[in-house]
């Protein structure tokens, strides 16, 4: 037994930080398989992902190629390119849509087993969400990347800061996104259903994450406010503008800091929204 418990650890008083890295572990790991069964779901996405890449990436060039030194928003055509095909495959990777799994637990009230397992549902579902871009950071990147390489000149990075704090960038994204998400889906809680919240999300945060057009488009004083003001720019401008150096070094690690910042808040607003949340429902005698 004492062989057995050394190299198996169990959830016990004495070791809570062990034990917690395993079930979270864990949790991340059912994560990515549930959406390695999907390998139909995948190669659909992903050929979606490059059928708008190309629509994008055209008009952002056209937009360009107007300008004065064909630059638009202070990219130039690599850079513009870069951005287009490289955001195609962080979208599925960040998750900005598509995830209802805590709202329709909330409507059909299977969300009362989540709330008697030792875990917070925000600890587990993060968990499982991190494990989701993982697998999407395996599967949907390359392809779209691949695929812009083959019909239109990339930018590489010339700076070795950028690879690393692009890495980071990503994650941040990951999970500002998922405390996004989540307080999406927790509107449940309160309105019985967040399909219409859910859709107010859907046309609202590709637009202002930078999906659709890279933000530095708009007005100065309107990207800014967008940027302090609302984690939004973190879950694809942000990582997408460090990876094609769009700024200055120090600004990068800046607007990386704005991003966990703004990470560090959702999480901590999702927990304080599931907190509350449950007082209610033992209210209502849930």
């Amino acid at each position: 037994m004492d062989a057995l418990d050394a190299s198996v650890p169990t959830i016990s008083p004495g070791r809570p930080f062990r034990a917690s890295v395993t079930t979270f572990r864990a949790l991340m790991g059912s994560g990515f398989r549930r959406y390695a069964t999907y390998r139909q779901a995948t190669v659909a996405g992903t050929f979606t992902n490059i059928v708008f890449g190309f629509l994008r990436c055209y008009v952002l060039l056209a937009v360009a190629a107007g300008t004065v030194g064909a630059t638009a928003g202070g990219y130039d055509a690599r850079q513009l390119a870069t951005f287009v095909w490289v955001g195609q495959g962080l979208l599925n990777v960040v998750g900005l849509w598509g995830w209802v799994d805590l709202s329709e637990r909330i409507r059909t009230g299977d969300i009362v087993a989540d709330l008697v397992r030792p875990v917070s549902p925000v600890i587990a579902y993060l968990a499982a969400d991190l494990g989701r871009g993982g697998h999407a950071l395996l599967t949907r990147v390359g392809p779209p990347v691949l695929v812009g390489a083959l019909f239109f000149p990339l930018a590489t990075p010339s700076r070795w800061l950028t690879a690393p704090l692009f890495a980071v960038s990503v994650l941040l994204a990951v999970v500002g996104s998922f405390g996004c998400r989540y307080l999406v889906n927790a509107t449940a809680y309160w309105l019985g259903d967040a399909r219409g919240p859910l859709v107010f999300w859907t046309l609202g945060s590709g637009v202002l994450a930078g999906l659709y057009f890279p933000l530095r488009l708009l007005p100065d004083w309107l990207a800014v406010t967008l940027w302090v003001a609302t984690p939004l720019p973190g879950l694809l401008q942000t990582p997408l503008d460090v990876l094609v150096e769009r700024d200055p070094p120090a600004l990068q690690v800046g607007l990386v800091a704005l991003q966990a910042v703004w990470a560090v808040i959702m999480l901590a607003l999702a927990g304080w929204v599931q907190r509350r949340a449950e007082r209610r429902l033992v209210v209502q005698g849930g």
